[in-house]
């Protein structure tokens, strides 16, 4: 009997300690986040826990890899539009990988915006990246254009361009980017769409689709950085 005591209190003071130390923690983490909102701020600090149960479960972990194929329609004939309301050529970014993301703010993954923005800053030479703001699953991105800029900007420091929320899924309305990410008529070989937010897509510097990350494989992975300076 008081053998099982002590085991009981020995339990209980570790999740005590725990209890406390996710309190300090989630306390650290949201202090300076006047920005969020209490949901937001609840799904940055279990992120870390996301991102580990993703990989572990290898859910949502998919890497489709594809050797340079000379697309049918020119990644550079394609435009789209920034959250300002002006038009973006994506022909400026010739010479350049571009990664390209379907975002959104009320996500478990919304915190991979901290990441591109690192990924973005350490090799913006030669690397674009673009977010596609979309309300596409679960209605996780109900914000406006001006909000959801508002957002990245204040709380991850974004700099790399946002463009206005549109469609990213498979319909009559997808935005005309993602139909050609999703469409072998366009990119010449791949079908995938986002299987949810924050699903990245990179073409080469030639505008050739090489690369499909879902979104448990964070921007800073291993697999997203050698992709990223592949020569």
């Amino acid at each position: 009997m008081g053998y099982t005591m002590t085991r009981l209190k020995k339990v209980l003071i570790t999740i005590l300690v725990c209890v406390i130390f996710f309190a300090v923690y989630s306390f650290y983490i949201t202090r300076n986040l006047t920005n969020m909102t209490p949901k937001q701020k609840i799904l940055k600090v279990f992120y870390p826990a996301l991102m580990w149960i993703t990989k572990f479960t290898g859910t949502n972990t998919s890497n489709i890899v594809n050797n340079s194929i000379q697309p049918p329609i020119s990644f550079y004939s394609l435009q789209t539009t920034l959250s300002d309301g002006s038009t973006f050529n994506l022909a400026a970014l010739k010479g350049k990988k571009v990664m390209l993301v379907n975002t959104a703010s009320d996500c478990g993954y919304t915190d991979q915006y901290a990441d591109l923005e690192k990924l973005y800053r350490q090799y913006k030479v030669g690397l674009e990246i673009i977010a596609f703001p979309a309300n596409d699953f679960k209605e996780q991105e109900k914000g406006d254009d001006n909000t959801i800029a508002a957002f990245c900007k204040k709380n991850y420091g974004v700099t790399f361009p946002i463009m206005a929320k549109s469609v990213v899924i498979k319909s009559n309305k997808q935005n005309s980017v993602f139909g050609w990410l999703t469409n072998p008529s366009g990119n010449g070989w791949n079908s995938k769409a986002p299987s949810w937010n924050f699903s990245k897509y990179l073409v080469n510097e030639k505008g050739e689709l090489i690369h499909y990350f879902d979104p448990g494989i964070s921007p800073l992975s291993k697999e997203v950085i050698n992709a990223v300076t592949a020569n």
